[in-house]
């Protein structure tokens, strides 16, 4: 298969984006019930807001893993372990005595999870370049955005039938679902002579020329702080806004589902304009809302200003996603056709490493303030535009 000109179908395009939502799947589901998780099982915010650091952690070491695993034995065989894998991850978490031992198996989730987000990404390059990438990049945005749409409301309806833990069940059947499509729908799409053969020696060759790599790890860095205050949303949001401003779990579904539309929105608009404007563009337009939201953010949380203008602020640095990842994806994976797997999880890692790490910043002075939220979206994102800079001078 010519990696540079074969299209792949619509079928297909909506299976990958679909294996792309396992970040939002994992973390998302669950947010409107994650107040009640904490009462359930006696546990602090900062403790509750840790079942998502744990599963960020796992989606960021199990994409560094898994990208080049799919590099040495293709992509099928590995997607289809971290498929069923998954599933079984959450069906413990169903079941999880405690928030500790909650941690530990959101921690296994998230290994398994990143296998389809990972290897997602390397088929789109395995198919694509350039500004075809982009796009493509930019379609499966689209079906995954579909995800952070309705998965908060799906967990604000389940609530009403069910506790958390019902939430967890809900990723079993989307697990179970999904392994069966990709067993059933997808074929190799990484032949054995395009696979690596060097060993897994040569994993962490390649993981350290691509480290070397200021334009790269510029890309990396733009994308990973702007998803970071996504990130930091998600674990502050439903404090913040049920909490603090005592709207309902349903309600705050509702609220996040429209934030996630705008990834939609951004998304579709980045796959239209792309070959007109180009992704280098597109991207700096996308970091640019998305620091204009998180100052926007702290500036209206520092004042007292209405809820109004907090969540403008807040849809700002969410809708933004949907500009900056495919074009950074695209412009970053460009000159590493050969190491598409790697490459990707290496992003995966920097995206998902550096949104655990401050995620728990969200709530760190408790449930009666949002300053850490907004203070840390408004850093994130103010930072995102130098790491861009940097890698243009290091192009």
């Amino acid at each position: 298969m010519a990696a540079t000109s074969t299209v792949p179908s619509l079928r297909l395009i909506v299976l990958l984006g679909a294996l792309s939502t396992f970040g939002p799947l994992s973390m998302d589901l669950y947010l409107p019930g994650l107040p009640e998780m904490a009462d359930d099982l006696s546990a602090s915010a900062s403790a509750a807001q840790l079942t998502m650091t744990t599963c960020m952690i796992g989606l960021a070491v199990g994409q560094v893993v898994m990208g080049p695993v799919s590099d040495q034995l293709g992509r099928r065989r590995p997607l289809l372990g971290g498929l069923a894998a998954f599933t079984l991850a959450s069906l413990l978490c169903a079941v999880a005595p405690s928030v500790w031992v909650l941690m530990g198996e959101r921690l296994l989730q998230g290994l398994a999870g990143a296998t389809g987000i990972v290897i997602a990404g390397a088929i789109v390059r395995d198919y694509s370049g350039g500004v075809a990438s982009a796009r493509l990049f930019a379609a499966l945005l689209t079906v995954g955005s579909v995800a952070p749409v309705l998965a908060p409301l799906a967990g604000g309806q389940l609530l009403h039938i069910t506790d958390w833990r019902g939430t967890f069940l809900a990723q079993a059947a989307v697990g179970v679902t999904l392994l069966a499509a990709c067993a059933l729908m997808l074929r190799e799409t990484l032949p054995p002579e395009r696979r690596s053969s060097r060993g897994f020696a040569a994993t962490g060759a390649a993981l350290r020329e691509l480290s070397r790599d200021r334009h790269f790890v510029g890309l990396a860095a733009a994308m990973s702080l702007s998803f970071a205050g996504l990130a930091i949303y998600l674990g502050g949001g439903s404090f913040v806004l049920e909490g603090i401003h005592g709207m309902s779990p349903q309600l705050y579904s509702v609220v996040f589902a429209i934030n996630a539309a705008g990834i939609i929105v951004a998304s579709q608009l980045s796959r239209r304009l792309v070959t007109r404007v180009g992704s280098g563009r597109l991207l700096a337009a996308g970091l640019t809302s998305s620091a204009v939201g998180g100052a926007g953010t702290l500036a209206v949380v520092l004042t007292g200003a209405p809820l109004g203008f907090l969540l403008v602020g807040m849809f700002l640095v969410v809708s933004a996603v949907g500009l900056v990842r495919p074009n950074a994806m695209a412009l970053a994976l460009e000159p590493h056709p050969r190491a598409a797997g790697s490459a990707t999880g290496l992003m995966g890692l920097a995206q998902f490493g550096l949104s655990a790490a401050l995620l728990p910043l969200a709530g760190v002075a408790g449930e009666d303030t949002a300053v850490p939220m907004a203070a840390g979206m408004c850093a994130v994102t103010l930072l995102a535009p130098v790491a861009l800079v940097l890698s243009r001078r290091g192009r």
